[in-house]
């Protein structure tokens, strides 16, 4: 039957979850240069109107339809053709099928939106639009269709609790392929790149971390035990990995930064986002503090090595989500949950190696072939003049302050 306490947890988990992307855009916004902040926003909000539209047409049905090779889904929920309002779906008997439908919209919105950080101030919005799309289509839903959909990983018996491998890994390795082809931005790293505005990287990172409750508590789709676990190690995790990267960054910067602090948040929240519903609160502190060592450690190696991952999303999302998926084989069952029947550590550990593998290359070089076509096309980056000028007057006549 249908339960009105777990459909409206679940619809308040999806506005949750949608207010994580203006969140982003406020976190991104504030990390890059004032001429630049307009459009590395719009990087983000934009993807609310291009998938809202590309999950209710073909989107949702290749993630979660009808299984075809353990894959992709067919399109026979093309326009949610038979996706009711009023019964359940295949993936919740206690909520309606639509209720999951957009519950999934927002995970499917912020992924795309979360690798834009990679090329903030360079990519065209022309270009960024074509991208979206195709990734949404070809990278994501795949994806999520091989672990949560029917597909191959989720019988494999690889654990994603709420999105370690389907949205950070698929991002951070979509991010790291972006930054190498797009290239580095003029001046990099000789001269200053930001930020504009840091209170507004701070707003950003409390919107995400308000918004993650949603993301992992919600991932149970029901309002019950599993809901609770997940977002008290939600916090927990937050927490942790704030801390981490904030003393590792006054202890070699010598400057406890407001933007590390941030920065370690978010990284916690990604690594506890595959282990959110199978590990209990102290495998969850473990969990962000390891978060905030290894991605703070991660941009630091970036940086020397001049790969210019603008926002650091490969360094956040990609090694977060790794660490955060790995964990999730080391520390499953300690503290809640269980180990799966008949399923060793040593097994669950191979299983989860296998999805951070897969997801990886297959963002990887899904996304490497969307940005060579679009290159090779209309092109992807703005030329020096307007990356000189700013994409906030080039690209869309604004700017974020009137001076």
């Amino acid at each position: 039957m249908i339960s009105s306490g777990d459909t409206a947890w679940v619809l308040t988990a999806s506005a949750l979850v949608l207010l994580m992307t203006p969140g982003l855009a406020f976190f991104y916004g504030g990390l890059v240069r004032k001429k630049n902040i307009v459009s590395t926003i719009m990087y983000s909000f934009v993807s609310i109107g291009l998938v809202g539209i590309v999950w209710v047409l073909w989107g949702y049905s290749l993630a979660f339809g009808p299984d075809i090779g353990s894959f992709i889904g067919n399109l026979e929920w093309f326009g949610l053709k038979d996706v009711s309002a009023n019964e359940a779906g295949p993936y919740s008997d206690t909520i309606p099928h639509q209720a999951f439908m957009i519950f999934q919209a927002m995970f499917a919105i912020i992924t795309p939106a979360l690798v834009t950080g990679a090329f903030a101030e360079r990519m065209k919005f022309g270009s960024l639009c074509i991208f979206i799309v195709l990734w949404v289509s070809i990278v994501y839903a795949p994806i999520a269709h091989w672990v949560w959909g029917g597909g191959w990983l989720g019988e494999l018996g690889a654990l994603d609790f709420a999105g370690g491998t389907v949205v950070h890994i698929s991002a951070g390795a979509g991010a790291l392929v972006s930054a190498i082809i797009i290239g580095r931005r003029i001046g990099f790293p000789e001269q200053p790149m930001g930020p504009a505005n840091i209170p507004m990287v701070v707003l950003g990172a409390a919107l995400l971390w308000f918004g993650w409750f949603g993301f992992n508590a919600g991932s149970s789709l029901a309002a019950d035990g599993v809901a609770t676990n997940a977002f008290v190690v939600t916090n927990t995790a937050a927490a942790a990995g704030m801390m981490s990267w904030l003393i590792l960054a006054w202890l070699v910067d010598k400057k406890p930064s407001a933007i590390g602090a941030a920065s370690g948040a978010v990284g916690g929240l990604v690594a506890i986002t595959p282990a959110a519903g199978f590990v209990g609160p102290m495998p969850a502190l473990i969990i962000g503090l390891g978060a905030g060592a290894f991605c703070y450690g991660t941009v630091k190696l970036l940086l020397k090595i001049k790969v210019d991952d603008a926002l650091a999303v490969f360094g956040v999302h990609g090694v977060g989500g790794a660490w955060g998926a790995l964990a999730t084989g080391l520390f499953v069952g300690v503290g809640y949950a269980a180990l799966g029947d008949g399923v060793s550590r040593g097994e669950q550990i191979v299983n989860q190696l296998v999805g951070i593998g897969a997801s990886f290359g297959w963002s990887f070089v899904v996304t490497g072939a969307i940005l060579l076509v679009i290159d090779k096309t209309i092109g992807l980056s703005a030329d020096e003049q307007a990356e000189g000028i700013g994409l906030d007057l080039t690209e869309h006549g604004e700017s974020a302050f009137e001076l």
